[in-house]
């Protein structure tokens, strides 16, 4: 079994390891088991640990992340050290563990930080009653605008991914997870930019928020960039929605 710390954290290998052994049975569990695993647990010292066991992957993908590319945890790890390193928010990373033989990999686990919070992205979709809700959204909006002005293109740019924290009366911090996709760019274009932010919603009142701040950091027209996010999060809506009747198709096909 591999197994790479980040600096200082190498000291929670014993507890790391008793936790892969009752990984199974025992933590508590973060959404469904449909792909992944997300499990939390309590460490000696109170501190709760997020420990995400990725699906074991077919043949193909084994070899894959075996040999030649680097697996969904070593990813998730590194990419969460390099964000940080910007001063963008993310759980802390402690680290990740790979099991592999010569087929290639067989399982991988990420451990990060279980991170207190308030919301998630999505609850702004869902309550448009939510407290303080379009103040939040600027937040997000500027919080994105230095995402993107870093280089950075968070693939799984989607509501349930950034997670959000009222640290005062008027100011929130935020923290990407799910952090495997990302690509990296010298600079974003507007279309890039819009891109990624039109995975958060299709909603229109959200999206004019997100447009109408992000537009005046960036200094472009608030109209034009607003027209290319709501075009930008209809495609992308079109585009999910052709993917799962594929998906469903398949699935029929197969039985």
């Amino acid at each position: 079994m591999k197994k790479v710390f980040r600096p200082n954290f190498n000291y929670l290998e014993n507890q790391f390891d008793s936790i892969l052994n009752k990984f199974k049975k025992e933590g508590e569990l973060i959404g469904s088991e449909k792909r992944n695993v997300i499990k939390f647990f309590d460490l000696e010292d109170g501190t709760k640990v997020n420990v995400k066991s990725f699906k074991k992957p077919n043949t193909l993908n084994a070899i894959i992340y075996g040999y030649i590319r680097k697996s969904k945890a070593q990813r998730s790890f590194e990419y969460a050290t390099l964000l940080l390193e910007k001063g963008i928010g993310t759980p802390q990373p402690f680290a990740y563990y790979e099991n592999k033989s010569i087929l290639g990999l067989e399982h991988s686990y990420y451990f990060s930080n279980q991170q207190d919070i308030d919301l998630m992205f999505r609850n702004l979709v869902f309550d448009p009653s939510y407290p303080n809700r379009k103040e939040i959204i600027k937040q997000t909006a500027q919080f994105f605008f230095k995402v993107h002005n870093e280089g950075i293109e968070f693939i799984d740019n989607t509501a349930g991914n950034t997670l959000i924290k009222k640290v005062d009366e008027n100011e929130y911090q935020f923290y990407l997870v799910d952090l495997n996709r990302m690509s990296f760019h010298a600079n974003l274009s507007m279309e890039q930019r819009a891109r990624n932010i039109a995975k958060l919603t299709i909603e229109e009142d959200i999206n004019s928020i997100l447009a109408k701040e992000y537009a005046k950091l960036y200094q472009v027209d608030e109209n034009e960039f607003f027209q290319l996010l709501m075009k930008e999060a209809n495609g992308f809506l079109e585009r999910f929605n052709r993917r799962k009747k594929i998906k469903k198709k398949i699935k029929f096909w197969k039985k």
